[in-house]
């Protein structure tokens, strides 16, 4: 059976953007989706307590999440209310300009990893990405 979506609520939502640390968080969320394990390490924090200010802003209708194997992955999602969804792009803009969450923004660009190449092993098979196989 589907869930019918709730009403959007302006308490929660407002209550989101009432804390320090969830600010933070949407502050580095931006416009990129980042692991736990990232904010984590950005804002040095246990991970319990960032998983349930991520809980709170999913809850509030600010924020996705998305499972890939043991990893949780969040970003900002506007609220379907357009008031609301106004207001966050401001609050996010004015983030910006704030030099603590600049110092953030700045220490995720030092932690985050670029994508890294899988290794070459002497020897093994190479993939068959793009190639079609024949059938036996």
């Amino acid at each position: 059976m589907a869930r019918t979506p709730q009403p959007f609520n302006k308490e929660r939502f407002f209550q989101a953007l009432g804390d320090t640390t969830r600010l933070r968080l949407l502050n580095l969320m931006g416009s990129e989706e980042l692991c736990v394990c990232t904010l984590v390490e950005i804002l040095a924090q246990p991970q319990p307590k960032i998983s349930r200010h991520l809980a709170y802003l999913r809850n509030a209708g600010v924020v996705q999440s998305r499972r890939d194997g043991k990893w949780m992955h969040y970003r900002i999602a506007p609220p379907a209310d357009t008031g609301a969804a106004k207001l966050l792009r401001r609050t996010l803009k004015w983030l910006r300009q704030d030099r603590a969450m600049q110092a953030d923004r700045a220490r995720l660009a030092k932690a985050a990893c670029p994508p890294v190449k899988p290794a070459i092993l002497p020897n093994a098979a190479q993939p068959t990405v793009g190639r079609a196989r024949k059938a036996r």
